[in-house]
C-alpha cells in the first residue's frame, strides 16, 4: 500500500482527461489517422474506471439512495450536451442515452447484488437492468464491467480475473466491430489497440491506487467530477457545430 501513490481523485482526474480525448476523436477530428484513433483508444480507460468506483463508492456512500438520485439527475443534465456533441449535422438526434444513464443502470445491479439473495428473483432484475442497458452509452458492456467488480468483491487475485476477463471480452467485441470492415491483420491490431486503455485501467487500479481519496478539496472535486461530464460535451457540441459553418 505504501508503494501506491494515486488516490481515487487522482485517478479520476486522469479518467477525465482520457474521456476528453476519446470525445476529441469522436467528436471534432475525422479520418481514419493513428491519432484518432489513439485519442478514442485511451479514451476507453474512463468507462471500465468509473465502473470500477462505482462499486467501490456503493461500500461507502452513506446514503445509497442520495447516490442513484444525482446518477438520475446527472443523467437528465447530460442528455442534450451529450446528443450536442455526438449527433451529425446540425440537428440535434441521438439513438441513445449518456453514460450517466449506464451508470445508474450500473449502481442498480449493484444493489440486486447486495439486497437480493433470491437467485431467480436476483436474475430476472439483471436481465431487466442488462435490456434497459441497450438504450444506453456503453450499452451491455459497462454492466458487464460492473457484475465482474461485483463478483470479485475487492479480493485482489479476483480483481486481478475480472480485469483479464474484461480486457478479453471488449478485444472480441471490437473485433467482431473491425473485421467486417479491414483485413484480418488490421483487425487484430486495431482490436488489440482498442484494449490499451481498459488494460492501463488495470495496470492503475491493481499497482498504483492506494485506496485512498485526496486529503483536501474532496467536495469540489465530487463535484468537478459530476459536471465535467455535461460541460465537456456542451462545449464539444457547439464547437462541432461552429466548425459546420
Amino acid at each position: 500500500m505504501k508503494d501506491k501513490r494515486l488516490n481515487r481523485d487522482i485517478i479520476k482526474y486522469m479518467a477525465m482527461l482520457t474521456m476528453l480525448l476519446n470525445h476529441i476523436g469522436n467528436v471534432l477530428m475525422k479520418g481514419d489517422t493513428w491519432l484518432r484513433t489513439a485519442f478514442i483508444d485511451i479514451g476507453y480507460f474512463t468507462a471500465i474506471t468509473m465502473c470500477y468506483f462505482l462499486v467501490e463508492g456503493y461500500r461507502y456512500t452513506r446514503s445509497k439512495r442520495k447516490y442513484a438520485k444525482r446518477l438520475a439527475w446527472f443523467a437528465v443534465l447530460s442528455q442534450i450536451p451529450f446528443c450536442l456533441a455526438l449527433s451529425e449535422g446540425t440537428i440535434i438526434r441521438s439513438q441513445r442515452f449518456n453514460m450517466f444513464y449506464t451508470l445508474l443502470l450500473c449502481f442498480g445491479i449493484v444493489y440486486v447484488y447486495d439486497r437480493m439473495t433470491e437467485l431467480e428473483r436476483r436474475k430476472r432484475y439483471l436481465i431487466v437492468l442488462f435490456l434497459l442497458s441497450a438504450f444506453g452509452d456503453w450499452a451491455f458492456i459497462a454492466p458487464i464491467f460492473t457484475v465482474f467488480f461485483v463478483e470479485a468483491n475487492n479480493d485482489r487475485n479476483l480483481l486481478k480475473i475480472a480485469y483479464v476477463k474484461s480486457i478479453v471480452i471488449f478485444w472480441i467485441i471490437n473485433f467482431l466491430t473491425y473485421v467486417a470492415q479491414y483485413d484480418l491483420l488490421q483487425t487484430l491490431i486495431r482490436s488489440t489497440s482498442s484494449t490499451l486503455g481498459v488494460a492501463l485501467s488495470a495496470v492503475v487500479i491493481l499497482y498504483c491506487y492506494n485506496g485512498k481519496r485526496m486529503e483536501k478539496g474532496k467536495v469540489v472535486s465530487k463535484w468537478f467530477f459530476y459536471l465535467f461530464y455535461p460541460v465537456h460535451l456542451l462545449i464539444l457540441g457547439l464547437i462541432r457545430i461552429g466548425m459546420m459553418r
